[in-house]
């Protein structure tokens, strides 16, 4: 009985060893089995993207980094997503002095600083042409408004000098690929496009007309929905509170506003222009252009070409880029501490949620990559930060000029000495620098006359600042990551923190409230998130700048870039790009 109990056991033994070895795939000397044990199909594959379908570039104008932690409790759409689903880098800021839109915009776009891709300015002074050119107007170009309009200039990114990511991507990941950008402004729009862009497409305020140039051509559904939806169906609409008026944060009266024409210093802002009639007038657009009505169209046109063009949905990675306008205008208008920053805010969250859930059915999340910044900020209004006893003011240029003319006179270089003021630089006569150079004591009267100017904190010669020097000073290091030699100045003047560079000729009013293209905190620090494929949600405290964007973006695409000086965020991506599959 004994012998025959042990037999049993035996081959209950090697029946369970055979059958755990099918189990776990290993034969009887535990090698691995050649067949696999069929396991039943999990209801959502794991697909590996090599790359997103989708990349959408957002930057939102005149954006200042602390917006997203002073409000963010007020938003519950795109930007809130953005800031919990997605990697915040908290320390993003410029490196460089001249924080205007071509120069973010182009930086963003790059991954280069203005010193590398030479858009040092929204406009500067052309030294052989002797006359001011904006940083996206080409002589052998032409611009075509849509749905018939009549515009006027030629614009391309022919100026810049290196190759944008979009460009770069559409080159190098072959013909599927399509470029297509929107803003109300042409150096937003083509800077983020590059030099080819399959729809580049920006809005002329003086005629209501959205428009391109013959570099990037037309396309249809762009035409299509430019006269189904003209931006005169606007005209007569109000920008309202969208709070309760408990909700906001500072006075209804903002000291120093400058709103447009038409509008009162407080809300409600109707868009009705100046005209006593029905039909729009110049001054309804700009009125539209600082109202959320326009992030809002925007935020159409880029739904739009989702559709139209199927775009995440080639065999290639599409590019989509949206520059909001709006935030910028209002700035300028209402500055930084007014109700009319906190609501637009307000209403371009939800637009951006209305945009990633559109994005979300059309390309399907987790698909997509979205890189969001903005291209400065903005400086205090003055008059508004008198008011906690600052030091602040506004630094006028054309006493500046005045005072540095006079200060040059017995030296009989002639008159005038100065071509033009532009910004920080300054840009003399032809042939008088060079004289100065050679004339320490001309040089020493033009540099005390500028420093003696009310708000001035230093001034720096183009011989300082040449090939980025090494240096422990961070505005001598802001203002070399600026210069670009040939276009850049001879001179150039910082302000004192708090004070605001104005350029209204002398005995006029200023136009507006405040302004931005300084090298401090207030202009340099913006957002920098990111969101979507291939990147690890979180908060990121380490210092890094717009410029890395591109670098990042390329290394998700597998793209290289020409010159950088950004680099790969590499702590935002995720070690595993499997994403579930959506249909």
């Amino acid at each position: 009985m004994a012998g025959k109990g042990l037999r049993k056991a035996f081959i209950r033994g090697i029946a369970m060893a055979l059958l755990l070895s099918a189990l776990l795939g290993t034969n009887a000397q535990g090698q691995p089995q050649k067949t696999a044990v069929a396991a039943k199909a999990p209801a959502r594959q794991k697909v590996t993207l090599a790359k997103p379908k989708l990349v959408v570039m957002l930057v939102v104008d005149q954006m200042r980094g602390d917006y997203v932690d002073k409000f963010r409790g007020q938003w519950s759409g795109g930007l809130k997503r953005l800031a919990e689903e997605g990697a915040w880098f908290r320390d993003a800021a410029y490196p460089y002095a001249a924080t205007e839109t071509c120069v973010g915009h182009s930086t963003i776009s790059t991954g280069a600083l203005p010193a590398t891709h030479g858009m040092i300015a929204n406009a500067w002074w052309d030294r052989e042409a002797q006359k001011m050119v904006t940083c996206t107007s080409d002589p052998k170009a032409k611009n075509v408004g849509y749905a018939g309009a009549s515009v006027k200039g030629g614009d391309s990114a022919w100026r810049m000098e290196v190759p944008a990511f979009a460009e770069e991507l559409k080159f190098q990941g072959g013909d599927a690929t399509r470029v297509v950008t929107f803003s109300l402004k042409a150096r937003a729009a083509i800077t983020m496009a590059g030099h080819k862009g399959d729809a580049v497409t920006w809005f002329d305020g003086g005629t209501g007309a959205w428009s391109t140039s013959n570099v990037y051509g037309t396309l249809p559904f762009i035409d299509d929905y430019a006269k189904a939806h003209p931006v005169k169906q606007d005209y007569g609409k109000t920008w309202a509170l969208s709070l309760p008026e408990s909700a906001y944060f500072y006075n209804q009266n903002t000291t120093g506003a400058v709103p447009p024409d038409g509008w009162k210093p407080a809300f409600p802002h109707p868009l009705r222009g100046m005209a006593t009639g029905s039909e729009p007038d110049e001054a309804f657009y700009e009125e539209w252009a600082t109202s959320p009505f326009a992030d809002t169209y925007l935020t159409q046109l880029a739904e739009k070409s989702v559709d139209a063009l199927g775009l995440g949905r080639s065999g290639g990675t599409d590019f989509l880029g949206v520059s909001y306008s709006s935030v910028d205008y209002v700035g300028h208008a209402f500055g930084p501490r007014s109700w009319e920053i906190q609501d637009i805010l307000v209403r371009l969250d939800k637009d951006l949620g209305e945009l990633f859930a559109h994005l979300d059915r059309k390309v399907g999340r987790g698909n997509y990559v979205v890189a969001f910044s903005a291209d400065h900020g903005v400086v205090p209004v003055p008059e508004d930060m008198l008011k906690t006893g600052a030091d602040a003011g506004v630094l006028r240029i054309a006493e500046l000029q005045e005072r540095m003319e006079k200060a040059l006179e017995p030296f009989n270089f002639g008159k005038p000495a100065i071509a033009r003021i532009v910004g920080a630089d300054v840009y003399f006569a032809p042939g008088i620098y060079d004289r100065m150079k050679g004339n320490a004591d001309a040089m020493k009267a033009a540099l005390e006359a500028a420093k003696s100017q009310p708000g001035v904190a230093e001034v720096y010669r183009a011989e300082e600042l040449w090939d980025r020097p090494a240096t422990q000073s961070p505005l001598r290091r802001a203002m070399a990551a600026s210069y670009f030699p040939g276009r850049s100045g001879d001179l150039f003047i910082v302000p004192k923190a708090y004070w605001l560079m104005d350029s209204t000729p002398a005995g006029k009013t200023r136009d507006y409230a405040t302004g931005h293209g300084t090298p401090w905190n207030y202009d340099q620090h913006v957002p920098v998130l990111f969101m979507g494929y291939g990147i690890q949600p979180g908060e990121y405290h380490g210092a890094i700048t717009p410029a890395d964007i591109a670098p990042t973006l390329a290394s998700l695409c597998g793209i290289t870039l020409a010159p950088r000086d950004g680099h790969v965020l590499a702590e935002a991506l995720s070690k595993s790009s499997s994403h579930d599959a959506v249909p």
